[in-house]
């Protein structure tokens, strides 16, 4: 903690705040993108992007989870992201972005135990129901933090070259939630008058590799 504080401490010195770039953020912010993605701290939009202050709007969660609209107006972090985003900011571009050696992916596709993380698995439960085509029989009971082959939460932190099982399942899960996004009326709205475009990225951590998702339903990596 002690270098995240000095750098913290430092970060005036560090950068030009009397530079236009930084005088016009004070105006308001005017973000080319909201960019979905997971908590991992291993995944940093700003860095695979290349985006300067201003430039993308964040979501972040455990597994890049897109909750269902509630017709009632439950309120939710994610609801109310997407549709400031949308409405207020007027973003055109909307991004979710799974990656390899995702934890949250990893306890669905290995039957990590989660009863001593309750709320860790509800959340989870937004995501399971429509990935069960791809978990199949993972034998359940696995300890959250083994990080062995056998599963568990824990995988991603040991494991250098990941199981393309869970790669199935991560992009699975980017098409899943970029549907469930698309069902929330503010995004219904500006996808059908041709104001909204809707991405999947899959990235990979060891390698820096940005996959996108194609038209059709394959993930490619694109020259620059």
């Amino acid at each position: 903690m002690k270098a995240l504080l000095d750098r913290a401490r430092s970060f005036k010195r560090r950068v030009d705040f009397e530079s236009d770039e930084y005088r016009k953020l004070a105006v308001g912010q005017f973000p080319e993108a909201l960019f979905i993605t997971c908590s991992d701290s291993r995944v940093i939009p700003a860095l695979i992007t290349g985006a300067r202050p201003g430039e993308i709007f964040e979501l972040r969660n455990a597994g890049n989870i897109v909750p269902p609209h509630d017709a009632y107006g439950a309120a939710s972090g994610e609801a109310a992201t997407i549709e400031y985003a949308l409405e207020v900011l007027g973003v055109q571009d909307i991004v979710v972005c799974g990656h390899s050696h995702c934890g949250a992916m990893g306890a669905l596709k290995y039957g990590a135990d989660l009863s001593g993380l309750p709320r860790v698995d509800a959340w989870l439960d937004y995501a399971r129901p429509a990935l069960e085509p791809v978990l199949g029989d993972n034998g359940g009971g696995t300890d959250v933090d083994s990080g062995t082959d056998g599963g568990g939460a824990g995988r991603d932190a040991t494991s250098s070259s990941e199981d393309p099982a869970l790669r199935e399942v991560v992009q699975l899960n980017i098409r899943n939630q970029l549907a469930v996004l698309g069902d929330y009326p503010v995004a219904r709205r500006q996808l059908d008058a041709g104001r909204l475009r809707l991405h999947g990225w899959y990235y990979e951590i060891d390698t820096g590799k940005v996959h996108e998702l194609d038209a059709d339903g394959g993930f490619q990596v694109h020259g620059s």
